[in-house]
């Protein structure tokens, strides 16, 4: 998948996507409200697009933190990011970032993102085999799928966003990969099968997609 920030040498540099742009249309809201709606159409334009995100949390971090040390789960922590990346990038997917145990990944499609997932996890699972028990490397993952804010290739904001986070963070056990609605239903392969859940949160009911 091709970056993001690739720029139109022809676009003007304060239309271009960067923190600085984002910086400035924000101070502009600020400072004429009555332009809000016509603003947030600008960021949209510049800053949006529409892409399934995949959130990958590993499992643990607590427990093996306590036990190890911190060195120990940050040395758990690269390895797993080297096992996972040949497969976010043999699927076409970009690292938007890796925040402690937490990567945040973009792909074109849902699909792409499964597919990622997956490779993924039979990465961990085959490394895990000779790893001892204490160091063996286990991870959840959320996939969503809609209209984002992508800032220059380093952080995404929107719904989707959030829901993944929420799925892949504070649902999902280990090993699991779990669907929002929105990723259910742009999912096309045919060999992969859903179950569908339903969580309640804060009084609030959340249906999503377990891939088994």
């Amino acid at each position: 998948m091709p970056s993001s920030n690739t720029q139109d040498d022809d676009q003007p540099l304060a239309m271009r996507n960067s923190r600085a742009t984002l910086t400035r249309l924000l101070d502009n809201m600020i400072e004429a409200p009555e332009k809000l709606e016509s603003i947030t159409g600008i960021i949209h334009a510049v800053f949006g697009e529409t892409r399934a995100i995949m959130v990958l949390d590993m499992s643990g971090f607590s427990r093996t933190t306590q036990r190890l040390g911190v060195t120990a789960f940050l040395l758990m922590v690269h390895q797993m990011k080297l096992l996972a990346m040949p497969a976010i990038e043999e699927n076409g997917g970009l690292l938007i970032k890796a925040e402690a145990d937490n990567l945040f990944c973009l792909f074109d499609e849902t699909d792409d993102a499964i597919r990622a997932s997956r490779a993924i996890m039979r990465q961990l699972a085959a490394a895990s085999i000779i790893l001892p028990e204490e160091r063996r490397l286990y991870a959840s993952i959320g996939i969503g799928y809609g209209a984002i804010l992508n800032i220059e290739d380093e952080d995404i904001f929107g719904d989707e966003m959030n829901l993944a986070c929420k799925l892949g963070e504070d649902i999902a056990d280990r090993g699991q990969i779990l669907l929002t609605e929105a990723a259910k239903a742009t999912l096309t392969l045919t060999r992969v099968e859903t179950r569908p859940e339903q969580i309640s949160i804060s009084g609030l009911s959340l249906d999503y997609h377990m891939v088994v």
